[in-house]
Formats: structure tokens, sequence, C-alpha cells
């Protein structure tokens, strides 16, 4: 071969990798703006305050959510996004009756989505979570399907992509922590209520622990958790059913190690309701927990109240129920902790401000949770449902 020849062949095989990589870097571009135009592409076309029903398909399957749209929303601000997973044997309305996730949704102007497992529940009407690794039966793709759901809610409505988070009670709290567990960072923080896990149940040396190979999140994330200590089907002790197994402490602990939280715990001990809490943790993430002494498996009741310090320290404490106590946690998840700020003072009153500029949580011994004094919760029509929703 001649000198020319081989000359030639190297300067073709150098313009072909040119072109293969205006190609690929044309192709990355073009999703990256095709991603970008898909989450703002809700922004400036309004939608019907109030609940509506989402249809479409995730996995080869017609699957449904249901959304509640603020009365303030207008398509032209970005807002924040809350999913409410409801439980074993319930649906999505159920939950959202339930959590009153739309009440404070009015009160603060966010949307809020109540996604519905793919499995059918013990009651007719009723639906579950096909939990990845845990729930042992053939079913649709449920993690896949949350995703399709946060995927199409973005391109939907006019959404903060940095401020969604989640909440889940009992089985869609057990769906929520896999989900985060197996990588996806869709939300900035994430509450449980009867429900946190981090990772399949497993034994060692006669000991119930997370699996630690089960459990791989990609992000440090901020965690707000419930436990009653009369709770029978998710113990908080541990035990239960084979899902369960591990106790509500252990599962703090993990996630602790997993946010690479530092080993300060805050501790404080209160006669209805206790806490207990890592403040300082990788990327600004924090873990709170409370535990409440008579609470059964049930979701908290309005009656019971969490404390919220005021900006303005002449204004009382506020009582509020557990999703308003999750709100203020979700929007203090940026690493500008009330835990620290009060470890500097005993005042209440110097927590800093919240970006909203109303009340923010403290969990101090002055600033601790309480039961609340606070109007009954009314009856919904689905009472016999809810009571049996795992």
């Amino acid at each position: 071969m001649t000198v020319n020849a081989i000359s030639s062949r190297l300067a073709l095989a150098a313009f072909s990798r040119a072109c293969l990589t205006s190609i690929l870097t044309c192709l990355l571009l073009a999703l990256g703006l095709s991603s970008a135009r898909a989450e703002g592409s809700g922004c400036g076309v309004t939608a019907r305050a109030g609940f509506q029903d989402l249809t479409f398909q995730s996995g080869g399957m017609e699957r449904t959510a249901v959304v509640f749209i603020p009365p303030n929303y207008t398509a032209k601000t970005k807002v924040p996004v809350v999913f409410d997973l409801h439980g074993s044997n319930s649906f999505p309305r159920d939950q959202m009756g339930r959590s009153q996730w739309p009440d404070v949704a009015k009160e603060n102007g966010f949307i809020v989505v109540a996604p519905q497992g793919g499995l059918s529940g013990k009651l007719e009407g009723t639906h579950a979570w096909n939990v990845p690794g845990v729930t042992n039966v053939d079913g649709p793709d449920d993690a896949t399907y949350l995703s399709d759901t946060i995927a199409l809610v973005k391109a939907k409505f006019c959404v903060d992509s940095s401020r969604i988070y989640a909440s889940g009670y009992s089985g869609g709290g057990r769906m929520l922590s896999q989900y985060i567990c197996n990588g996806n960072a869709d939300f900035s923080a994430a509450g449980f209520v009867m429900s946190l896990r981090a990772g399949y149940p497993r034994q060692e040396a006669g000991k119930w622990l997370p699996d630690p190979q089960s459990c791989h999140p990609a992000k440090p994330v901020s965690i707000i958790a419930f436990w009653g200590l009369k709770d029978n089907t998710n113990p908080y002790v541990g035990g239960g059913k084979p899902y369960w197994q591990y106790g509500g402490e252990t599962a703090l602990n993990r996630w602790a190690e997993l946010d690479g939280c530092e080993k300060d715990t805050r501790l404080t001990k209160g006669t209805a309701v206790s806490s207990m809490e890592f403040s300082r943790c990788k990327g600004g993430a924090r873990i709170l927990s409370y535990t409440i002494a008579d609470q059964t498996h049930d979701w908290p009741s309005t009656n019971v109240g969490f404390s919220l310090v005021s900006a303005n320290a002449k204004e009382p404490q506020q009582q509020v129920f557990a999703a308003k106590r999750m709100w203020a946690f979700f929007e203090q998840r940026d690493g500008n902790l009330v835990a620290n700020a009060v470890a500097r003072s005993n005042d209440c009153a110097t927590a800093p401000k919240a970006k909203d500029g109303s009340a923010i949580a403290a969990t101090t011994a002055a600033c601790e949770a309480s039961t609340a004094k606070a109007k009954p919760q009314p009856a919904k029509a689905e009472e016999s449902i809810s009571a049996r929703a795992l």
C-alpha cells in the first residue's frame, strides 16, 4: 500500500469520526432541548381548577392518576408538585381525602398528583402497589408507571422540577421507598406515614435488617416520617408481615447512613409525640421522624398536631396536621436548617424565615410536636374503605 493510500485512509477515518461526533452531539443537543421543552410545555396552557383525571399509556397498559389544580394556578409561574401515594386497598381520591393534601395545596398554590397502584386491592374498586423486589406477584411495572406519570405532569403543567415532592401512606410509602432506593432522583424530599423502608428485609445472624444491596439512592434525600406506636400492621418495633420485619428506627438509621448524616441525633421525648432528627447530612438533606404514642396504622387525624414556629417572635406557635407539617419540611429542603439555628439559641423566634416568609418548623424541646385542639376531621363517604387501607 502506497503512502498516499495510507494517508487517504487515515484522512477518511478522521473525517468519519468527526461526522459521527457531530451527529451524536446534535442528537444529544436535540434530546436535551426536547426534554427542556417537554418539561416547560405546560406553561402558558391554562388548566381547570379542581380535580381532574389523567389517562395515559405506560408499559403497554392504560393507566390513570388524579390531579388537583389549586384555584390560583395561572400556568404562568412554575409551581411545586406533591405526589400522594395511596395505601393498599385504596384509590387516589380516597387517599386525597385522607391526607388532606388538596387543602394544603389551596393555601400554598401547588399541584397534587395521586397516582394509582397497578394491582387490584382486596376490596372492589381498590388498588395496591407492585413494590419492586417485595411484592411477589406478576403485575404491572409500577416503578415505570411512576416515572411516566412524573414526565406527563412535567409536560402537561407549569411545574418547578426542583420542587417535586412525594408522600406515601403504608403500601404507597413502601412503593415510594423502593422507588427512591432504585436510584430514581425525581423527588427533592419525601414523606412517609407508617411506611418508611430502606431496602428489602433480610435476616442476618437472627436479626432483621435492610438488605444493603437493594437500596442505592441517586443522591441524599430529605425524609420526614410518621409512626404510630400502636400500629400492628407495620409495627415500629419490627416484625409483622414478610414485607416489613425490620423496625422504623432501623430504617431511619439506615437512611442516615445512605444520606451521609453526622451521628448527632437530636432526640426529643414527649408524652403524646416524640421526635428524632438527623440535621446535618450530605447535600443539605435532613431526616426527621415523629412517633405518636396513641397512634394506630391510620393516617394521623387533624387532632394530632405538630408545632410550627412563626417567623415573628410575637406570634404564637401554630399547631398543624401531618400534611401541613410535611409541606413545611419540604420547603426547607435546601440546607437552611432550622435545627442548626435553634441549636445556637433556645429561642425559637431566632429561627430563619422560610422562602415565602411563612411559619417554619423547629424540632427542639421548646418547639416540639404536641396534641393539638384542632377541629375534628370531617367524615368521608369512603370511611369504611379508608379504615381498612393498609
